[in-house]
């Protein structure tokens, strides 16, 4: 393991859920219509609203990949043909990947303070069920009662499990935020990208039937984050040819180069909108999304409020420095990054236990060559600390 001479934040952890994660509380009424399991030709599948979902190859998480075992691919080292074959042997699941406190223990022997814990299986199920609202909020509503169950919001004031919130019901969404406060949660998970309402239209992050739940957000102090998941971007993917249907370990070289990013375009309407001006205590921070597309933006910003000062109430590029931080991959600009926002809102993030994350986090420091002792501090600790808490 590597060892710093302080103990670590890591910005970006993951448990593997349970397999009644969003069934332990589900109303019985809606079970049909959210998440059942299923025996299909001898193979455990999970049924979202009444049809097999890939977005895990293996949902039941056991056997599960290596910590880090594509490493190499996601540093462009290896080529791969046939994804199945890279993620080599398979291992039991850990307990570390189930249970709090031998959690906590693994943080111990990776040199890891605290950490935002993230959904592996749930950052895919929005999507699957964005059709059908109140499947979709009665999903989420067991979800989050699992996860204060299994794993707390702020367990030992060392893992910060962020509660999962759509805004596609403004009235639900509410609702669950009031929950998760009074639960003592510091982080909330958003799905990056646009919203479903009831009438069918979408409709964007900074929307006015939006306006109570950023306010709430602003006076409770929560850090409000984005993780990479399944956007609903898909239908982008369609208009080149490619498949709708978001599988988390399926790629192909054009779906790689293509441009949209559902990150780039949430900051923009957080910014555009307004939502971070007239909320100046929100702190946003992204998530397992990279870093590539914050110089595009940014170039967007500065054209954009040259054209357009009169509809922005300060520069939207310093709006960004001040309230929105990014965990990059390991892999990015991270020079590039600093002098866009600062080290001050760079954020380490391992992705572990995740086959593409980083098998001994800590490790992250290697690549932080050309930054100080100071900045590394910064980005490797007292950054994710403050966010955890409230502002």
């Amino acid at each position: 393991m590597t060892s710093l001479d302080y103990i670590a934040f890591d910005a970006d952890n993951h448990y593997y859920e349970a397999e009644d994660a969003f069934i332990r509380h589900i109303d019985p009424k809606m079970a049909r219509r959210c998440m059942q399991w299923a025996d299909i030709d001898g193979k455990k599948r999970l049924l979202v609203g009444g049809k097999v979902n890939r977005f895990i190859p293996n949902p039941t998480f056991d056997p599960v990949a290596r910590p880090g075992c594509l490493d190499d691919y996601f540093r462009a080292k290896v080529s791969v043909s046939d994804m199945r074959e890279a993620f080599g042997e398979l291992e039991p699941i850990s307990d570390a990947y189930r249970n709090r406190d031998a959690r906590i223990a693994l943080l111990d022997e990776q040199g890891v303070g605290g950490t935002f814990l993230f959904p592996t299986l749930g950052v895919g199920m929005e999507a699957a069920l964005e059709h059908d609202l109140p499947a979709m909020t009665a999903a989420f509503t067991a979800f989050n009662r699992w996860l204060e169950d299994d794993w707390g919001f702020a367990y030992q004031e060392r893992l910060f499990s962020a509660g999962y919130i759509s805004l596609a019901d403004p009235d639900w969404a509410l609702d669950e935020l009031r929950y998760l406060i009074d639960a003592g949660s510091r982080v909330v998970n958003l799905r990056a990208g646009s919203v479903l309402g009831h009438d069918g239209a979408r409709r964007s992050l900074g929307h006015v039937s939006h306006a109570p739940f950023w306010k709430m957000v602003n006076d409770s102090g929560l850090t409000v984050s984005f993780h990479s998941g399944d956007s609903g971007y898909g239908f982008m993917g369609a208009h080149w040819g490619l498949g709708t249907e978001f599988e988390a370990f399926r790629h192909s070289p054009l779906k790689s180069l293509l441009t949209h990013s559902a990150i780039s375009d949430s900051m923009a309407s957080l910014i555009a909108d307004g939502v971070l001006t007239e909320n100046p205590k929100i702190r946003v921070v992204t998530v397992e999304t990279g870093s590539s597309w914050v110089r595009p933006l940014f170039q967007k910003l500065e054209k954009t409020y040259g054209q357009h000062s009169y509809a922005f109430a300060e520069d939207p590029t310093e709006t960004f420095r001040k309230q929105i931080w990014v965990s990059p991959y390991y892999e990015d600009d991270l020079l590039d990054l600093r002098s866009l926002i600062g080290t001050d809102h760079i954020l380490f993030g391992s992705d572990f236990p995740h086959a593409e994350g980083l098998a001994d986090p800590v490790s992250f420091v290697d690549d932080l060559t050309g930054f100080s002792g100071d900045e590394i501090r910064q980005i490797m600790k007292t950054n994710g600390e403050a966010l955890v808490q409230l502002a």
